[in-house]
């Protein structure tokens, strides 16, 4: 049964590429693992941008600052 989380930053992945996503990981899966979708988990967590930090500060920040 595979597990798949995919983290992104909350800002912009709409329903429906999420949705896509959600297809891809699975159909790839199946296709290279020959992994059974109907048990196969992709979970993506959505996380502010002041709660993600790369290189000592925050994506927020980061991106004020351009």
């Amino acid at each position: 049964m595979p597990y798949v989380n995919i983290r992104i930053t909350r800002d912009g992945a709409t329903a429906e590429q999420k949705a896509r996503l959600i297809k891809g990981v699975t159909d790839l899966l199946v296709e290279v693992l020959d992994k059974n979708p109907a048990t196969t988990m992709v979970i993506i967590d959505e996380v502010e941008t002041d709660n993600w930090g790369i290189g000592g500060e925050s994506v927020t920040t980061r991106r004020r600052r351009g």
